[in-house]
């Protein structure tokens, strides 16, 4: 299964962006989303944007992972 998370980018760099994600900062390619701005939100894939998202669906997404973290946590214990 592959998965995509939302992160806002903070820097674009001609094809290369940086992103945050809850404070986690990496280098990705823009190639596929030549349109990525700083500010806007993006999924990223292996090192690649590969969709811009609305400011809404990257927070409706990570409210999502918090509660998959929040219930695997739980059920560890």
């Amino acid at each position: 299964m592959c998965l995509a998370v939302p992160a806002r980018i903070i820097r674009v760099d001609g094809i290369l962006g940086t992103i945050d994600l809850e404070g986690v900062r990496r280098e990705v390619s823009l190639i596929l989303c030549p349109e990525a701005a700083v500010g806007q939100y993006a999924l990223v894939h292996a090192g690649f944007a590969i969709s811009v998202i609305d400011e809404e669906e990257a927070r409706l997404s990570l409210e999502t992972f918090d509660e998959f973290r929040r219930i695997i946590e739980e059920g560890a214990t």
